[in-house]
């Protein structure tokens, strides 16, 4: 019996065919048959498929992409970009959120601090990590730990990757919007390099709380915006399942923000998707964070804390044009 294909709608063709390939490898091995020109007019069918595919993806289709369940999650990073990592917990008021991954490590020869959102790949574990969507006491031990950075001048490194803060009574009664303003506040002023990965979601508050950074890198196929498409589409069109049309309208991709200024480099994803090919975009990953993370360190620091200062007021410009107002003569002509 077949196994089931599970995957995104949009590229089922694709895994359709991959699995046609496999299965012909396969057969040709337990036969000891040759299907050598067989399978590569296949895999030639699927490389097209993939670039036609992956190639012109619509806004919702990347969202798509980032909540995939494959998808790297912080701790993958942080176990093959680090070592001698340590991770650390609770925020000394209320108890530990497992939703944020917080702790100290090395990244190469540099001693940094590392906190990050942390999704769940089973069902249980992902009620443990909360889905990725943090409490106050969440918020509070990431600031816990970026004063901790500060203090001992360590560069903080942060991984993004959330659908929102957590948005229930207890969550709401501890203080949400209080531990999110602190950290805007706390990361606006810190004493020390910060650099900031969207690796899947950047979910409105829930990211920007521990996404205040020297530079923001986005992952191809994440996406960051203030809002969740399904949220937009109930509040706009007082339908969630427009969330594609709201995602389109939304400007969330890599490729819009980078255009917008909110982030400083787009990182390339293989074809397809980080999934895809993990090995290869944790190394594109590692390369970046070390280039940027280098130039951020050869900085003064009063000369980096009035760059992140200009950095955020930049964002939201616009420019007034006044329309040349017609004269009476002119609009009785």
């Amino acid at each position: 019996m077949a196994e089931e294909i599970v995957g995104l709608d949009f590229e089922r063709p694709i895994l359709e065919l991959e699995a046609k390939i496999t299965e012909l490898k396969s057969f040709a091995v337990s036969e000891k048959l040759e299907f050598a020109e067989e399978i590569r007019v296949l895999q030639e069918k699927c490389d097209q498929l993939k670039r036609e595919i992956y190639g012109s993806l619509a806004p919702w289709q990347r969202v798509q992409i980032a909540r995939h369940p494959k998808r790297l999650y912080t701790l993958d990073y942080l176990h093959a970009l680090c070592h001698d990592f340590i991770e650390l917990h609770g925020d000394r008021t209320f108890s530990d959120d497992a939703a944020l991954v917080v702790g100290i490590g090395f990244f190469g020869d540099d001693p940094v601090v590392v906190i990050g959102h942390q999704k769940g790949r089973t069902v249980q574990e992902s009620m443990e990590r909360n889905f990725g969507m943090p409490h106050p006491e969440g918020y509070r031990k990431a600031r816990r730990l970026m004063l901790l950075a500060e203090k001992f001048s360590r560069p903080l490194l942060v991984f993004i990757d959330t659908p929102g803060a957590y948005p229930g009574i207890g969550a709401e009664e501890r203080g949400q919007a209080q531990a999110i303003a602190e950290n805007l506040r706390t990361m606006a002023s810190l004493k020390t390099p910060t650099l900031c990965v969207i690796i899947g979601e950047g979910g409105s508050g829930g990211a920007l709380a521990i996404g205040v950074g020297d530079r923001i890198l986005m992952c191809e196929n994440a996406w960051y915006s203030v809002i969740s498409p399904e949220g937009c589409a109930a509040i706009l069109f007082h339908d969630a399942a427009k969330a594609p049309e709201a995602a389109s309208v939304l400007k969330l991709t890599a490729t819009d923000l980078l255009e917008f200024g909110v982030v400083d480099e787009v990182i390339p994803e293989p074809l397809g998707g980080i999934h895809r090919d993990p090995a290869a975009s944790l190394e594109t990953v590692g390369r970046l964070l070390r280039r940027h993370l280098m130039e951020l360190q050869g900085q003064p620091l009063e000369k980096l804390l009035k760059e992140r200062y200009a950095k955020y007021r930049r964002l939201g410009r616009f420019r007034e044009v006044q329309e040349r107002k017609l004269s009476r003569a002119g609009r009785s002509k």
